[in-house]
């Protein structure tokens, strides 16, 4: 079942903007992202208190914060404040879509991974299929530098993260580390809350909802999946799944509210397919490691 972790998670993660974009409509993002985070804290409290796996050291639990404020805070924060500054959801997702791209540059200067001439090609494969994807969407009136910058220090900050994660807290027990990361986000999200202008939130069914699944669906089953990926495989590679997010949001898109899906989609989402494949094949990122465990036995036994 190990191989099917990554398709899970592009499944799960696709479904948050389909989520936020009914969260939104009831709450301003600071509140938003405010209740989500305390119900996450809740949660994996409860989760670390009822496994009681480990503890982290104190060292440890800096180092999850500093992950959290990047993965979560810096991603989650920037995309959501772009969309509501005025950034078309297609143009975000193409400036966060080059996380493979970056994420891939940083791992093989910082994490010495290594990626071959066709991987590279793959992940330029990738991003032009992701262009494809989002282009009957994309609109650039108007565009604010602010709502620019806010969607780049997201980029960043899931790219980065996604690093630090694997170099910085590869041995953490996931349920402890994962309370300390969003512990972290809790005063930067009440933060914005109090920036921005005083709003109601309505509690709306759809809002409910919305941020019931937001909070199980997204920040424990598919974070827990994200940062088991990490610890298993290339952060280069795990990053490539991303590319799969905006077809998937796209077929959603035209299940749930019947939105129109091109050829020049189409295409896009095959592009962005062969770019996953070319990418991971015969390296899967979560089996892989399981792999290696089976040979050192061997060897070990010769």
């Amino acid at each position: 079942m190990k191989k099917f972790i990554p398709f899970i998670f592009v499944l799960l993660w696709s479904t948050g903007f389909i989520g936020t974009k009914y969260g939104l409509m009831y709450s301003s993002s600071g509140d938003f992202l405010t209740l989500r985070t305390i119900a996450n804290l809740v949660v994996f409290a409860v989760l670390a208190f009822a496994i009681r796996k480990s503890e982290l050291s104190g060292r440890q639990i800096v180092h999850a914060m500093i992950t959290g404020l990047l993965i979560h805070g810096a991603y989650l924060g920037g995309v959501y404040n772009a969309i509501e500054s005025g950034l078309p959801a297609g143009l975000a997702a193409i400036i966060v879509g080059v996380q493979p791209l970056l994420t891939a540059l940083i791992a093989v200067l910082v994490l010495n991974e290594r990626m071959r001439l066709l991987q590279w090609a793959a992940l330029l494969l990738g991003l032009l299929g992701l262009v494809m994807v989002v282009s009957s969407s994309l609109q650039l009136q108007s565009v604010s530098y602010q709502a620019v910058l806010l969607a780049v220090m997201a980029l960043f900050g899931i790219t980065i993260g996604t690093i630090y994660q694997k170099r910085f807290c590869q041995n953490q027990a996931l349920l402890p580390s994962v309370f300390w990361q969003y512990f972290s986000c809790l005063f930067l999200f009440l933060g914005i809350s109090y920036w921005q202008q005083p709003s109601n939130i309505e509690w709306h069914i759809e809002f409910i909802l919305s941020l019931t699944w937001l909070v199980f669906a997204l920040s424990v089953a598919a974070i827990l999946l994200l940062l088991y990926m990490i610890k298993q495989g290339d952060a280069a590679k795990v990053s490539t799944y991303f590319y799969l997010v905006p077809p998937m949001t796209a077929i959603e898109a035209w299940f749930l509210f019947d939105e129109t899906l091109s050829l020049v989609m189409l295409l896009g989402m095959l592009l962005c397919a062969i770019s996953v494949f070319l990418v991971v094949k015969k390296s899967n990122p979560v089996i892989n490691n399981e792999k290696s465990e089976e040979n050192y036995k061997v060897e070990t036994v010769k």
